[in-house]
């Protein structure tokens, strides 16, 4: 979706708009799945990167702007735990019980007018 909002600073708001937002590609150079004394799992992703490419909008009182963008962030790494209780009463159920995520570098280059 898009992201649109205003912000306030010194002499007045500066509203802006990011649209058109498509993920472009997607690294996922070290990924490991292994399951986990007393039912669970673990998803484990190392060095992964992203880049996104954007429309962006700007406007002041006193200019306005506009161009593309693209966002590149790299060095993430994503540790993930499921726990997937094993009772036969029902249908498997997993559910999310934690999460840690760092990133190293985001390179974010805009140019103006689309």
């Amino acid at each position: 979706p898009d992201l649109t909002g205003h912000e306030k600073f010194g002499l007045g708001n500066v509203k802006y708009n990011i649209s058109r937002i498509h993920v472009t590609a997607v690294e996922l150079p070290s990924a490991s799945i292994s399951l986990l004394p007393e039912s669970g799992i673990k998803l484990v992703i190392g060095n992964a990167s992203l880049t996104i490419d954007m429309n962006w909008n700007i406007r002041t009182w006193i200019f306005k702007d506009s161009g593309r963008g693209t966002v590149h962030i790299s060095k993430v790494f994503v540790t993930v735990i499921f726990s997937t209780p094993l009772d036969n009463t029902g249908p498997t159920s997993i559910s999310f019980t934690s999460c840690q995520t760092t990133s190293g570098d985001i390179d974010i280059k805009l140019n103006g007018k689309t």
